[in-house]
């Protein structure tokens, strides 16, 4: 498996990252699609990731340096596809002036965020229901 990650807008692959982002979330853990649909999408900047010319994950960096709708299909899931969908993110964050990208992290995840540089802050907290916490970008670990 070689995943390749590129760099895309809203405009060229919305059909592509929300066919992704809704079979993660709203199907698999219940998000109420106007909770996905935040209105931010066409000012982020998006990542997906193809294996085989196939769409299987996405990411997103917000204008304020947040990185988050990170979604792998689940049979894709743990072959590191989120790592660099993640550095990618990251790498672009920093490119653009933000020396602490930051992100919301479930709270089952923290664990993965932490193993890529991130170190969590702040208190638990519910989005769309389910518990989050917040990490900041400190570097690779």
């Amino acid at each position: 498996m070689s995943p390749v990650i590129r760099r895309v807008s809203w405009g060229e692959a919305a059909e592509t990252l929300k066919t992704i982002r809704f079979k993660v979330f709203v199907e698999e853990q219940s998000v109420p699609v106007d909770e996905e649909l935040d209105g931010m999408d066409e000012v982020s900047t998006h990542f997906l990731a193809t294996v085989r010319d196939r769409p299987v994950g996405v990411a997103r960096l917000m204008p304020s340096g947040q990185i988050g709708r990170m979604a792998v299909l689940i049979s894709y899931r743990r072959h590191g596809i989120g790592a660099l969908l993640l550095h990618a993110a990251v790498k672009e964050a920093l490119e653009n002036g933000f020396p602490e990208p930051f992100l919301h992290a479930q709270t089952h995840a923290l664990g993965f965020y932490a193993q890529n540089g991130f170190s969590a802050f702040g208190e638990i907290f519910l989005d769309a229901g389910i518990e989050h916490r917040a990490m900041r970008y400190v570097g690779d670990t």
